[in-house]
């Protein structure tokens, strides 16, 4: 895959810039190297099956901020891997996390209308559709990583075997959909919500952080601190998810808010207040910046990152 690469001269803030500027301009920076890379991995919308193409492309390349992938970066770049390493897991990481979206958007899941600011994908084609793009997106994803000539084959399978466990059960993102769905109009517990939190959320973004270690070829110490980093950084990812279904537009957000609460689906909100969930959010900020501190690396993009979840209005 040749693909024009970021220099590390922009991972570099300025001085003068404040961090939001800067990881805005690291997100953006990210998301063209990623497209680029998922646009040769991903078939032609002209290659037959034409309909399925178009359907995967229309999710895939729908917006979004490619915060999975941008993890993967970054972690990836304070161990001193490069772009070249990075770049298919950071792909595939995306791929994983829209075809749990298509899914997740259908009749039988979540039943939504709209997906980053446009139709989801079986309201713009049709159910049978949007289940086999979501099929194609993950194997597709694995078969990236396996293919990676960039990697060593140990490393592959090491990546292989660190996103299926990721994205299926019982500790994955699938089990935390099951887990979400059966907590729908029940009382549930603390435990029982940071579970389903930290399987369907969680799961895939410390998957991402540990991918990029693992090719930067962390050690054991510098891995498990990577890990409690993502672990705190995906479960305040979900606090904020659920504050902003309460406070932010429909163009804010690129779907539909509310619908957590109209669901009765079990949230941070729901079950603390919302005052309280503000105030958990900021507890798990600091708790997130503080493993950093301990990781004798450059995490100033990882800092950054954690400031952009906790402060973000999108």
């Amino acid at each position: 895959m040749k693909v024009k690469m970021i220099t590390r001269m922009k991972m570099k803030p300025s001085f003068e810039i404040k961090r939001q500027e800067f990881i805005k301009a690291f997100f953006d920076n990210c998301r063209v190297l990623v497209d680029k890379g998922l646009s040769l991995l991903v078939p032609a919308e002209t290659i037959e099956p034409i309909k399925l193409h178009q359907a995967i492309r229309w999710s895939l390349f729908a917006g979004g901020k490619r915060f999975r992938p941008a993890l993967v970066l970054s972690v990836g770049f304070a161990f001193g891997a490069n772009e070249n390493q990075l770049l298919r897991t950071a792909c595939a990481l995306e791929m994983i996390h829209t075809y749990s979206l298509i899914h997740d958007d259908l009749p039988a899941m979540d039943d939504d209308d709209l997906r980053r600011g446009r139709e989801t994908c079986h309201k713009k084609f049709d159910e049978a559709t949007a289940i086999l793009a979501g099929d194609v997106l993950q194997t597709l994803a694995f078969q990236s990583i396996a293919e990676d000539e960039s990697l060593s084959f140990e490393t592959r399978a090491r990546l292989i075997g660190e996103i299926a466990r990721a994205s299926g059960t019982p500790g994955g993102m699938v089990a935390g959909q099951v887990h979400d769905l059966d907590a729908e109009s029940k009382p549930i517990t603390n435990d029982e919500l940071e579970r389903i939190h930290r399987k369907k959320t969680g799961a895939l973004i410390r998957a991402s952080a540990r991918a990029g270690a693992i090719i930067g070829e962390a050690n054991e110490t510098e891995l498990n601190l990577i890990t409690q980093y993502a672990e705190n950084l995906g479960l305040l990812f979900q606090i904020t998810d659920d504050l902003l279904d309460v406070t932010a537009t429909a163009e804010d957000l690129g779907k539909t808010p509310g619908k957590d609460a109209k669901a009765e689906k079990a949230t941070y909100p729901l079950l603390y207040g919302f005052e309280r969930a503000e105030t958990m959010a900021d507890e798990v900020y600091k708790a997130t910046c503080d493993v950093l501190e301990k990781i004798d690396k450059d995490t100033e993009v990882l800092f950054a990152i954690a400031g952009f979840i906790r402060y973000r209005r999108s």
